[in-house]
């Protein structure tokens, strides 16, 4: 985690328009683009908003996806990355990132070097396959990840990811809170955990599992849900809480799409709009 960035509680810190009153938490949302409306950019912009966030984006790939699978997959150059992470910076700014799908080592590796200067939470979602199955990050990607959980607050993998990454110890020992999430686990009931850089519980959450193949997006909609909380100022276990029970809760309320891992229902089963009067 980057030196003097404490996410409990939130960094003093915000970056852009420091003289005006921000009544709205800034999420900066650095993913790729799911056309199916899932998972990526799309579940990202619906979990901040339904959280009462402002979510801003920045893609790095777009994708071809649907419930049953990625058919195609189109990088965004490395450098229309950056355009965007500097063009909503410097005159919106941002209250937390989240990091979901990056693209390329390449482009890994620039955003990195790009957000180390921030000193706002950090949310990196390692992602690596889809809930279909589909590998959305090469090898050379998931090496580069180094650098992106060097400058994260919480990285947010699954118990594959997690692995991969080479294990809770190897993610901690660069300092950043660990929520280790269970949802690949055998079982009926799932356990998520959050861990400190010391490898200490900070919390630690079981639930039943949902019997539901309406799964597709729960990594992005958990890791967008927890920046969102840490961008509007709770804790590090509050946010974390407050993502889990959204998740579920989401789950619950899936609308049913598509013939294969269908969408949640990010917006929880109601029109916000029409609860509104006037």
């Amino acid at each position: 985690m980057r030196a003097g960035c404490s996410i409990a509680p939130l960094c003093p810190v915000s970056i852009g328009r420091t003289a005006d009153i921000v009544s709205i938490a800034r999420i900066l949302v650095i993913a790729g683009s799911d056309s199916g409306g899932g998972a990526g950019i799309q579940a990202d912009i619906k979990t901040i908003a339904m959280l009462g966030g402002h979510p801003t984006t920045a893609i790095t790939a777009i994708t071809a996806q649907n419930t049953l699978g990625v058919q195609a997959v189109h990088p965004v150059p490395t450098d229309v990355v950056l355009a965007q992470i500097d063009s909503v910076l410097s005159d919106i700014g941002a209250d937390a990132v989240k990091i979901g799908m990056i693209g390329s080592a390449e482009t890994a590796l620039a955003v990195a070097e790009r957000l180390e200067r921030l000193d706002v939470p950090i949310v990196f979602d390692p992602v690596m396959v889809a809930t279909s199955g589909s590998t959305l990050a090469s090898p050379e990607t998931i090496a580069a990840f180094e650098r992106l959980m060097a400058i994260a607050s919480v990285v947010t993998p699954n118990l594959p990811e997690l692995a991969a990454l080479g294990g809770e110890e190897a993610v901690l020992a660069h300092g950043c809170h660990l929520a280790a999430k269970g949802g690949h686990a055998e079982g009926w009931m799932i356990t998520d955990r959050l861990l400190a850089p010391s490898g200490g519980e900070v919390a630690v959450m079981h639930a039943k599992r949902f019997d539901t193949d309406d799964t597709h997006g729960t990594g992005c909609t958990f890791a967008s849900a927890l920046a969102c909380g840490l961008g509007s100022g709770l804790g590090i276990a509050d946010a974390f809480t407050q993502a889990i029970r959204f998740v579920r809760i989401a789950i619950l309320s899936a609308p049913g799409l598509g013939e294969g891992h269908g969408p949640l229902g990010h917006a929880l089963g109601v029109v916000p709009f029409d609860e509104i009067e006037g």
